[in-house]
């Protein structure tokens, strides 16, 4: 539905940008596809994205298997993603995956939607009340998370591989604290084998964060409601290990 509403608005716009035209400009707009390029190219430079956005797809439809129009196709989840709308950037680069799966760009559009769910998470707002963001259950964190892993898995020496690396540590941090607010949550109401799945899984999953210590301590906290010392010993070894300076 979103997608048809997006083509309903965008043909709206092009009859407008047509009939605003000078005659001259009407020429250009019924070249060839390099003139729909260049003019949505020309609008992105400049910030315009709603007419870059109408070129683009203006080219699209008239040129629909021109090479020009394939990176027209990259070229919009960037329009998209700067003109702040992440779940139409999203739709865009998952959209350009499928239909074009062995494409060598394809690593872009699995960094921009890494990027866009990252920049949902958290948002300016958020930051100035002071929102707990543990606390929240980190859909958007995920996603993004998983977007960069796959994104290096898949492709390790592309050039936005440097900077998934990075962006997947904080993500990593984040998606760690969740499960230990979730960890704390299921012990203080004494459901200590949820507690203990939880810590389990930051532990499998989130190798290398900080806030793996918290999770050991969590686990050693919920080993010892249930009597079971053993095992708490053990964790208490791995913890010394793994945190010497704790």
């Amino acid at each position: 539905m979103v997608i048809i509403y997006k083509k309903i608005f965008t043909s709206i716009f092009l009859i407008f940008l047509l009939s605003s035209c000078s005659n001259s400009e009407n020429n250009i707009l019924e070249g060839g596809a390099e003139d729909f390029y260049q003019r949505g190219i020309d609008a992105m430079s400049d910030g315009n994205y709603p007419n870059s956005l109408a070129y683009f797809q203006a080219l699209e439809a008239n040129y629909p298997f021109s090479n020009l129009t394939r990176q027209a196709k990259l070229d919009i989840i960037y329009v998209y993603y700067k003109s702040r709308q992440p779940e139409l950037a999203i739709d865009a680069a998952e959209e350009f995956e499928r239909e074009n799966p062995t494409h060598p760009r394809v690593d872009y559009s699995l960094y921009m939607v890494g990027l866009a769910y990252f920049d949902q998470t958290p948002n300016i707002i958020e930051r100035w009340f002071n929102v707990n963001l543990d606390v929240r259950p980190p859909k958007d964190t995920l996603q993004s998370f998983l977007s960069f892993q796959e994104l290096l898995r898949r492709f390790p020496e592309s050039q936005y591989a440097p900077d998934a690396r990075e962006r997947m540590i904080f993500l990593r941090n984040r998606l760690a604290a969740y499960e230990n607010h979730v960890a704390d949550y299921y012990i203080r109401r004494g459901a200590y084998p949820a507690a203990i799945n939880r810590t389990k899984y930051a532990l499998e999953h989130y190798s290398g964060s900080p806030e793996l210590e918290l999770s050991l301590n969590l686990m050693i906290n919920a080993y010892e409601m249930m009597g079971m010392n053993n095992l708490a010993s053990d964790t208490k070894r791995i913890l010394e290990e793994n945190f010497p300076n704790q």
